[in-house]
């Protein structure tokens, strides 16, 4: 007899990326992420609508922590200063624990052409969020916008840095780290 074991989805999409690291992404089939996670190709179906679905199930969450943070930011904060109040909220998603994880996950995405076009549209579908967020808050265009892409660039910097082989500061001090550089940049 099967016991039911918890956390299905947790252990789809670790099933999911483990065999898109060792096969690739087009030789991997629901079935065998099925199988390696200890269920049926139908639970799948309940947790994703496809393959690709399953690197991208938290999108909605990573996504609302920016907006959360720039609209917490304090009234009179500047433009940036809200940003980057988003940025420093949106670094949570990424605790210590979660870099292994997210740097097997990197590698995947790097090797698919299809998924780095959807990563690089969940990451202009940000940027947009933190730009109406900014507009509400009466930041005016063209402002509003590149305040919010400056914010997607400097959060990639610190990203890819966090991913990178050999690296072990923690992601609030890269963050730190690639908005100084922004800010070095301007005022050059």
């Amino acid at each position: 007899m099967v016991r039911w074991e918890p956390d299905a989805s947790g252990r789809l999409r670790r099933a999911a990326v483990e065999l898109f690291a060792e096969r690739g992404v087009e030789a991997t089939t629901v079935a065998a992420i099925a199988e390696r996670a200890g269920v049926t190709e139908r639970t799948f179906f309940r947790y994703f609508t496809d393959k690709r679905e399953v690197l991208f199930t938290d999108q909605g969450q990573f996504a609302s922590l920016f907006v959360t943070g720039l609209r917490d930011a304090p009234a009179d904060a500047s433009p940036w200063d809200a940003v980057a109040a988003g940025l420093r909220e949106a670094q949570r998603f990424f605790p210590p624990e979660r870099r292994e994880g997210s740097r097997v996950r990197a590698t995947v995405i790097a090797t698919n052409d299809g998924l780095r076009e959807r990563e690089l549209l969940k990451m202009a579908g940000v940027a947009d969020a933190m730009a109406a967020a900014l507009r509400e808050r009466g930041v005016s265009e063209p402002s509003a916008t590149i305040a919010a892409h400056a914010g997607i660039a400097v959060f990639g910097a610190a990203f890819a840095a966090w991913l990178a082989e050999g690296e072990t500061r923690e992601f609030p001090a890269l963050l730190d780290e690639s908005e100084r550089a922004l800010r070095s940049l301007s005022a050059d």
